[in-house]
């Protein structure tokens, strides 16, 4: 007998996008007490933020005078936990569209189906992924040969790995690997890095300790189990390897979005500035991906819309009687959900 798909996984509210206005959207929801799951294209949490701004200085973060894009997205992280949001992450999604009974049905790359009552496009400019292997047939290794900026890198442990990539995430996976893999050889079409000077420090060091060995050159095929590359000076050069991790990037897709029947004005979703809803009964759109007259893409301002779409989002779960307005240096309430010591508990 064929296996059963999963039952559809059942929402008040499903936020497209994890990176920073899509956590700050669940953390608002968390403070007004509407369930919520958060759907990513990435392996980790963060957006552009991480993959752009990782190791650059932030300077326009409201009480913060200065951060990074992997600062922020961990500080918003933390402000989060409390509320325990199941994320769901490297999954796209693929599909939405409204059900007979008005709510959004989303189903992902993955397979994961989402039946939600309200959803929050935090997709920034779309999704961001991979750029991939430009050789002919290695779609067919991926997931088992040849992997995109995998998060769990546990499964590596033991096998003769190849990292290729010069930026951050490329270095980062090769230090990381370095002790946890059987081998680990970083693969750049150039001797020199685009990453963050301790990052090349630190690699310097592992491969002096003969835990990197660092190849230069540009794939040029790959079968699974070799990959040919072609050196700068015109020769040819095989690596034999269980895995190859590649880490040349990330771009961002309009993707599926564009397929999902909603209105778009050059890319944009389009909003009111009263609860940031779309055109369509509860969906909302906040962050880059959205526009609206007066619209400025600023962190800051992905944050206000975030604010006023929960409170959207509370009004249609709530059948119009979303909780009074609390405030967290003195609600006790709040203080409960957040997990302050010494909050009175009701009861």
């Amino acid at each position: 007998m064929s296996e059963q798909p999963a039952a559809p996984i059942e929402t008040d509210a499903l936020i497209i996008g994890a990176g920073p206005v899509g956590l700050f959207q669940a953390f608002q929801l968390g403070l007004l007490e509407i369930p919520c799951r958060i759907v990513d294209a990435l392996p980790h949490a963060g957006g552009q933020c991480v993959e752009l701004y990782g190791h650059k200085p932030i300077y326009d973060i409201p009480g913060t005078p200065a951060t990074t894009g992997r600062g922020l997205a961990d500080a918003l992280l933390d402000q989060l936990a409390p509320f325990g949001v199941p994320m769901h992450l490297g999954e796209q999604v693929a599909t939405l569209a409204r059900e007979a009974d008005g709510r959004w049905r989303a189903g992902t790359s993955a397979g994961t189906a989402f039946i939600a009552r309200t959803v929050v496009v935090a997709a920034g400019v779309g999704a961001f992924v991979p750029k991939k292997l430009a050789l002919e047939g290695a779609e067919r290794f991926e997931g088992t040969r040849l992997f995109y900026h995998p998060a769990d890198l546990a499964r590596f442990a033991g096998q003769d790995v190849v990292v290729n990539g010069g930026e951050d995430a490329a270095l980062e996976t090769a230090l990381a690997l370095a002790g946890l893999a059987r081998s680990v050889t970083l693969l750049h079409r150039r001797d020199v890095f685009r990453a963050e000077e301790t990052l090349q420090a630190a690699l310097q060091d592992r491969v002096a300790a003969g835990a990197i060995r660092p190849a230069v050159g540009q794939p040029a095929a790959f079968n699974g189990g070799i990959l040919r590359i072609d050196t700068p000076e015109g020769g040819e050069q095989s690596l034999a390897l269980d895995a190859l991790v590649v880490c040349q990037g990330i771009s961002p897709r309009m993707g599926p979005i564009a397929d999902w029947g909603l209105e778009l004005q050059r890319k944009q979703i389009p909003v009111d500035t009263e609860r940031f809803q779309t055109r369509e009964a509860g969906l909302f759109a906040v962050g880059d991906i959205n526009t609206y007259p007066g619209k400025r893409k600023l962190i800051v301002c992905g944050f206000h819309e975030a604010t006023l779409a929960a409170w959207g989002v509370a009004d249609i779960v709530t059948g119009g009687k979303p909780p009074p307005l609390q405030y967290t240096t003195t609600s006790t309430r709040l203080h409960e959900l957040l997990g302050v010591a010494g909050a009175r508990r009701r009861g």
